[in-house]
């Protein structure tokens, strides 16, 4: 139910404990909505490389290891890293913003924008050049920080 405009509230099953939903948890919303643009964009660029090289379903990766094949298996390879990953990321970033709206948006937008590099770097065709987006892991970072907190403070821990 919301109680005011600021906040919205709402009830755990029978516990009678409440968590309010802060407004700001709209960037939460919008990080969550980026990162599904992300893995859209990703998979487009995978379509792509197939058409472009012939590499037609349900092969998911070329049996070629050098040339063309390799390109497509690093195009592959970075949307399936994202994909392996993206469940713990969005819970993070779903339940860490309940209580740290912003930092779990920017954490969530920091991992987005690793994520970006990484892929562009993979897309190289020379898989070290992927490192470009470690960067990326300082947001997941304070995504665990943000949700291990909210974890904590739901347990009266802190």
């Amino acid at each position: 139910m919301v109680v005011c405009s600021k906040f919205a509230t709402v009830l755990a099953s029978g516990t009678g404990t409440f968590v309010e939903i802060p407004s700001d948890y709209g960037y939460v919303v919008f990080a969550g909505i980026a990162s599904g643009i992300l893995l859209a964009w990703q998979s487009i660029q995978v379509g792509k490389m197939r058409r472009r090289f012939g590499i037609h379903y349900p092969i998911m990766y070329s049996p070629e290891t050098t040339g063309n094949g390799q390109l497509f298996n690093c195009y592959q390879r970075a949307h399936q890293n994202t994909l392996e990953n993206y469940p713990l990321v969005l819970m993070l970033l779903f339940t860490g913003g309940l209580q740290y709206p912003i930092p779990a948006a920017l954490g969530g937008a920091v991992w987005i924008a690793g994520r970006v590099a990484y892929s562009k770097g993979y897309y190289t065709g020379d898989p070290t050049k992927r490192m470009r987006g470690s960067f990326g892991y300082l947001g997941l970072a304070i995504l665990f920080g943000s949700s291990s907190m909210f974890g904590a403070k739901l347990l009266g821990w802190l």
